[in-house]
């Protein structure tokens, strides 16, 4: 009987899970959205979620999701809280493989001296968990100047 009940509940609970990450996917949409209307911004999206305006394209190669970046940047909230941004005004060295999903997946979007900006779903970013002073399920925003790569 236990044996029964237990093969019962694992389909319950990953369907909870799912209905979760789908309802919040869809929270996060709404955010996104009303961002850029509200700042009328025009923006793309991709297959994850992922909103983006290409300020700038840039010129030469794009880098890759595993690509060392050197870029200027600010981190906000969609309520306007800058959360982190570039130490003085000076760029820094990220590797992609070590950034959130949306950078991951953004910064190649563009080419050496392009900008853009990136409005994150929570999912792409810090999640369920969140990070420091980044709450959970939170949409971010980020404006990026690729300098090089």
């Amino acid at each position: 009987m236990i044996k029964k009940l237990f093969i019962f509940l694992i389909p319950v609970i990953c369907f909870a899970c799912k209905k979760t990450t789908v309802d919040q996917a869809k929270i996060d949409r709404e955010v996104i959205q009303k961002y850029i209307a509200d700042n009328a911004i025009i923006a793309d999206s991709t297959s994850s979620g992922l909103y983006y305006s290409i300020a700038d394209s840039g010129i030469g190669a794009n880098p890759t999701s595993t690509s060392s970046v050197l870029v200027y940047y600010k981190g906000y909230y969609t309520t306007g809280g800058t959360f982190d941004q570039n130490p003085a005004g000076l760029p820094i060295t990220f590797s992609l493989t070590r950034v959130i999903l949306g950078w991951r997946e953004g910064i190649p979007l563009i080419k050496k001296g392009g900008k853009i900006k990136l409005l994150i779903p929570s999912a792409l970013g810090y999640g369920t968990t969140g990070n420091g002073s980044i709450p959970a399920n939170t949409v971010l925003v980020f404006d990026v100047e690729l300098e090089n790569f």
